[in-house]
């Protein structure tokens, strides 16, 4: 038996005396972005025993491994902060959620009496993926916010800002932007309030409730106050 294990030696191979094995033990299991693959993949929580082994004969334990994340496709191992990115799929729900709500703040904080506003907005959220959105679903969904508690400042004058209802919208917007930004690269984060700023323009100039919004979507993309003011400004050139 030895020297069937050691017969690697005449074809000038060194033999593997001792190593050390990790044993696995899957604790739980999923669907998470493989960074391996590139794209959604089942995966498995592993935590591991590693063991000093002789001859392949496990002898010693050298103490705990992980835990992992094993992708099943792939089968390599990553940290578990992987976990954090969301799946492609997730990501996309995220994204159309944030412009969605971009959408219907900006449509608000305007007034929803401009067609061209709201065909604007239609659009905007049609292309993020909402593919059945419509002027009446849009309008008749921000009349229900604004009798939500004010969560909308809809009926506040267009042109004296968001008031009260400001603190209240600012939440909204943090809520659907504040997850999405991580996972954004600047190019991205930059089109989202673009979106929004083209929506506004629709109809004309921006109005000063217009601007509170678009500022707070701004700070919800993490973009500095000065960026938000150049994107706005970039916004009415003709694109």
């Amino acid at each position: 038996m030895l020297s069937a294990r050691l017969s690697g030696v005449s074809c000038g191979r060194k033999p593997r005396i001792w190593a050390t094995h990790t044993s696995w033990t899957t604790v739980g299991d999923g669907e998470f972005f493989c960074p391996g693959c590139g794209g959604d993949r089942n995966y498995q929580r592993r935590t591991g025993r590693r063991r000093f082994t002789l001859f392949g004969v496990p002898l010693l334990a050298r103490g705990p491994a992980g835990p992992v994340v094993e992708c099943a496709a792939c089968h390599d191992h990553f940290a578990p902060e992987v976990l954090d990115h969301p799946t492609t799929a997730r990501f996309a729900g995220m994204l159309r959620d944030a412009v969605h709500t971009v959408a219907l703040a900006v449509l608000a904080a305007g007034g929803t009496g401009s067609r061209t506003a709201v065909d604007s907005a239609v659009s905007a959220v049609r292309a993020a993926g909402y593919e059945d959105c419509t002027a009446e679903g849009l309008i008749a969904l921000i009349a229900a916010l604004e009798a939500d508690t004010g969560r909308f400042p809809g009926s506040v004058d267009p042109h004296a800002g968001a008031g009260a209802a400001g603190a209240s919208l600012a939440i909204e917007l943090h809520e659907a932007l504040e997850p999405l930004t991580p996972h954004l690269a600047p190019a991205g984060r930059e089109s989202v309030l673009l979106q929004g700023a083209r929506i506004a323009l629709a109809d004309g100039a921006y109005t000063p409730a217009e601007r509170e919004v678009l500022a707070t979507v701004g700070n919800a993309l993490r973009l500095c106050s000065e960026e938000t003011v150049r994107l706005l400004e970039s916004a009415r050139a003709p694109f």
